[in-house]
């Protein structure tokens, strides 16, 4: 097989194919590449067993691209490895085990949406507070538990508060509701699999035996459930190549470890270690500005990345007055590029948070250029949407009450909170599903329209299915008669899910409703269905990982907003917003464009924050400053103030637009300042504020004279 095509080091990752390897691939190294290369070599050139590999990523988009690239490589052999996500794997090896795990075939997983719901309705049932337990904090706990693999009994060790015993009993309930319900949630994609192997290690052996050769992609944003199953499928062979890059981090809020990447020459015995420091996509300057920021980082393995690529323009850097010049001053650049024959596809807008794509979608409205906000509005979270797929799940599993109770009333059937609210106390004290519960009224019609389907199903096509539940349903009479707008277009969503359906059916041929529920389950919390191009892409970095584009606009570059203020309590959070900043830049193929304003309004309060400490890590050789007119006046005005100035509670500073205050708070960086307008956070020697004296404050401010 031909190798020729990549450099030196990574032919070495290809061709150590026994024993542990860690591949260390920087931003843009060809690290997919490598992998691809890897599993056709072990199966063209050393004969290896398709159906003995396991190749695990984290995206179903980069495990369509990884077995896309495989079997042009290998032939049709290539549906023989096991390409998958963590997810899409537990779910294979829940399947193949469901009835040792002791549920039924026919079991289906809830989404985000329908565990939130299953957890609100404890909660409610145990008369809890929702200010003081908000159930998608209680959900989050659960899932944190679960990601660490923590049973009920297990977390219940740990629960030393009121509020974490609450956490435990709700945990307990929810488990005991999934049972009954014959369901999963998505963490149980990855929990049960572990707990099978550990009661189970007969069944774990199988596994062990079947899959000789591993490789995990990503292998930095793995959490500890991810780490287990990792470790426990490869214990036998210790054939595990492991890819990632402890600088691309960023996912510590979902519960992953970048420390089992700096472990895994712990964990494994005399593993390979090979660094891929050539990048392909960016500029010198582009990696030069990336290598300046992380480098400040103390908790990484050291590597520098560096390219061949040509030296490239500058970092432009914008100082604005507020978002919305920010805003405009972005779309004004955007402008100019469109107008040099950029593709609006190449073109991407990277932001800390969500909130922070208002502006700029106002800016391009006003401008009229298309745009799209990845991760806004998921399609398969939509109401419509959301009411079909649990009509699918209902007639797939009847056990399902979640399902049940979202659609038993969709269409209005005058079906009321409280008839549902006796069903589902029914059906808890005969120890059923709700659907077992019903025997009268409107709910057996209900429950008749369901059988009529179910038995109707196997005539059908999975699209022609969803047609005769829109119809049997009176989902599409519904809405068909409101003529409204709102309505036209919940049939058109509608309508484009059964052109989703036909996708898979014309992809695949037959697709029972069991595979496409799979399918959905996997893809449903996480990514839309399809892509749109010829528009700008505005997204939050966190959504950026894995892709490129030749031009890239990093917007509210300050303090508190890029880092978050969240993450000013720890060292630790602030090396992980760094890494998101590093990630962040090294999206950018030929042109990165760094902004921040002086002053913004957040949530209603004006907040003044001076420039983000990652500008400040920048090499300013490598920076453009462009700063508008406005700013420069403002800057003439006022002389830098010493970020070393120390201050303690009492102390009276002036504000440019507040006026006098008085220091009621010091923490690290943060001030808490009383003003007449109310309390204010800024940061410590920022521009806006100075130090006065007693007599220098103004007489008509009465917390002072």
């Amino acid at each position: 097989m031909n190798i020729d095509g990549l450099n030196e080091k990574q032919k070495e990752a290809v061709r150590k194919t026994e024993g542990a390897l860690l591949v260390l691939a920087g931003a843009g190294s060809g690290k997919t590449k490598v992998l691809t290369t890897r599993v056709a070599y072990l199966v063209k050139e050393l004969g290896v067993d398709p159906s003995s590999i396991l190749a695990i990523t984290f995206t179903n988009k980069a495990a369509k691209e990884m077995r896309e690239r495989i079997l042009s490589m290998v032939g049709k052999v290539g549906y023989q490895i096991q390409i998958s996500t963590f997810h899409s794997f537990g779910l294979l090896l829940i399947r193949e085990n469901y009835a040792t795990l002791g549920l039924d075939k026919n079991f289906t997983i809830l989404d985000s949406d329908d565990a939130n719901t299953l957890i609100k309705k404890i909660c409610k049932d145990k008369g809890l507070d929702p200010k003081i337990y908000n159930p998608k904090a209680i959900k989050n706990k659960i899932s944190g538990a679960k990601n660490e693999i923590m049973s009920p009994i297990d977390y219940e060790k740990y629960a030393y508060s009121d509020y974490e015993k609450t956490v435990v009993e709700v945990y307990k309930k929810y488990e005991e509701k999934l049972q009954v319900n014959n369901s999963l949630d998505f963490d149980d994609l990855l929990l049960l699999p572990i707990q099978l192997f550990r009661s189970h290690p007969e069944v774990l052996q199988e596994y062990q035996e079947k899959f000789k050769y591993i490789l995990i992609d990503e292998y930095q944003d793995t959490n500890e459930a991810q780490y287990v199953l990792t470790k426990m499928i490869s214990a036998k062979y210790k054939n595990i190549c492991v890819v990632g890059d402890n600088d691309q981090s960023i996912y510590a809020f979902r519960g992953a470890n970048y420390k089992n990447i700096l472990n895994f020459e712990q964990d494994y015995q005399n593993p390979e270690v090979i660094l891929l420091e050539e990048n392909y996509r960016s500029t010198k300057t582009i990696l030069n500005v990336a290598n300046s920021v992380i480098k400040n980082n103390k908790e990484r393995k050291d590597k520098n990345l560096w390219t061949s690529n040509v030296e490239g323009e500058k970092i432009k850097y914008h100082k604005a007055e507020n978002e919305k010049e920010e805003a405009h001053y972005v779309v004004e650049e955007i402008e100019e590029l469109l107008e040099k024959g950029v593709e609006k596809e190449d073109i991407a807008i990277l932001y800390r948070t969500n909130a922070q794509s208002r502006n700029l979608e106002e800016a391009f409205l006003s401008k009229n250029i298309p745009y799209r906000v990845v991760g806004s509005f998921y399609f398969y979270k939509r109401k419509e949407i959301k009411d079909l797929i649990c009509y699918l799940k209902l007639i797939y599993n009847i056990h399902d009450d979640v399902s049940l109770t979202r659609v038993i009333n969709v269409p209005k059937r005058g079906i009321g909170l409280k008839t549902i609210e006796n069903l589902e106390n029914k059906a808890s004290a005969m120890h059923v599903s709700m659907y077992d519960a019903i025997e009268s009224g409107k709910e057996l019609v209900f429950k008749n329209t369901i059988e009529k389907i179910r038995q109707k199903q196997s005539e059908l096509s999975l699209t022609e299915l969803v047609d005769f539940i829109l119809e049997e349903t009176g989902m599409r009479r519904e809405l068909e008669s409101e003529k409204s707008m709102e309505a036209d277009i919940r049939l058109e969503n509608l309508e484009e899910f059964k052109s989703i359906t036909k996708h898979f059916e014309e992809r695949i041929g037959f697709i029972s409703l069991e595979e496409f529920l799979e399918e959905i389950s996997l893809v449903a919390d996480i990514e839309e269905h399809k892509d749109t191009q010829d528009v700008i892409t505005l997204m939050t970095i966190h959504s950026s990982k894995g892709l490129e584009f030749d031009y890239v606009f990093l917007v509210g570059m300050e303090e508190g907003i890029f880092p978050h203020s969240n993450s000013f309590s720890s060292q630790e959070d602030i090396e992980e917003e760094r890494r998101l900043c590093y990630v962040a830049i090294t999206r950018a193929k030929r042109k990165l464009y760094v902004v921040n304003a002086r002053k913004r309004t957040i949530f209603g309060q004006d907040s003044y924050n001076r420039p983000s400490r990652f500008v400040e890590e920048m090499n300013p050789n490598d920076l453009e400053v462009d700063i508008s007119e406005k700013a420069v006046k403002i800057i003439d005005k006022k002389a830098m103030i010493d970020d070393t100035l120390e201050y303690s509670i009492g102390d009276k500073v002036q504000h440019d637009s507040f006026g006098i205050g008085v220091i009621v708070g010091v923490s690290k960086s943060i001030l808490t300042i009383a003003f007449k307008s109310g309390i204010k956070t800024l940061m410590k020697g920022h521009k806006s504020i100075r130090k006065v004296s007693e007599e220098d404050a103004t007489n008509d401010y009465g917390y002072i004279k």
